[in-house]
């Protein structure tokens, strides 16, 4: 579903990412961890199109998607879905609203159809009813199921979530936890999850790929990855701080 050959990244002189190759199979779902700045967020960033890598070739099924111009890559953006960090709901719009965005500006659905869509996507995330009601009267982990809801208005191939868990308590992440999951086997979606929570990674992955300084160190599954011998995955699944090592002269 997804295929990464040679990717670099970098922003001026500091290289974020570095030669990654990484292969995501269609209807697995795939938990991306690593420390803060390791590059978990650019690599989710450039699998969507949002920036372009400096070097390497990103396949989405059967189309490279790195050198393609802004309305091309719209086309290949609509059988993708996108959870953010932080909801990215449009705070002047109702939950309804905010789900049907995206099928108002590409499609020519009749407006009996959308309203069916919305409803449809709400009572999948257990928000049945909730169309007229405003962002701001939601709490964290009801924004990040409207902004699921948006994200699979299209019914898309493949569902990105950048730290879905980010910011909830324990109870609302499980919650999150159980969408994901109920999700992937609704619409059989292939999900890429960036997280640093590692209940949640083990809870809904079928692969684990770890990031550390700009490359993938380990890639395998939960029960693989748990075995891990190298320590830099045995530090972070156990909170370990691990000074970087430092370049020699």
């Amino acid at each position: 579903m997804i295929k990464l050959i040679n990717v670099c990244k970098s922003f001026k002189t500091q290289k974020i990412l570095k030669s990654i190759n990484l292969e995501i199979k269609e209807g697995e779902t795939l938990a991306i961890i690593g420390s803060s700045g390791s590059g978990k967020s650019t690599l989710l960033r450039l699998m969507i199109g949002l920036i372009k890598p400096t070097s390497g070739e990103i396949w989405i099924k059967d189309t490279e998607i790195s050198q393609l111009e802004e309305e091309a890559l719209d086309k290949v953006r609509l059988g993708m879905g996108m959870v953010f960090q932080y909801s990215a709901l449009f705070d002047s719009m109702k939950v309804g609203e905010n789900v049907a965005f995206g099928l108002r500006e590409h499609t020519d659905f009749s407006e009996e159809k959308i309203q069916n869509i919305i409803k449809e996507k709400l009572k999948m995330v257990d928000l049945e009813g909730y169309e007229n009601v405003m962002p701001n009267e939601l709490s964290g982990g009801m924004k990040k199921r409207v902004s699921l809801a948006r994200a699979i208005a299209f019914n898309p191939e493949i569902v990105f979530y950048d730290e879905p868990s980010s910011g909830l308590d324990p109870i609302m992440t499980a919650k999150i936890d159980e969408l994901i999951v109920s999700t992937q086997k609704a619409l059989h979606v292939t999900s890429v999850v960036v997280t640093h929570d590692m209940a949640s990674a083990y809870h809904i992955a079928d692969r684990i790929a770890m990031i550390y300084e700009g490359e993938i160190i380990a890639l395998a599954t939960v029960k693989e990855i748990k075995k891990s011998k190298d320590p830099r995955v045995t530090a972070f699944l156990h909170g370990i701080y691990m000074e970087k090592e430092e370049d020699e002269e």
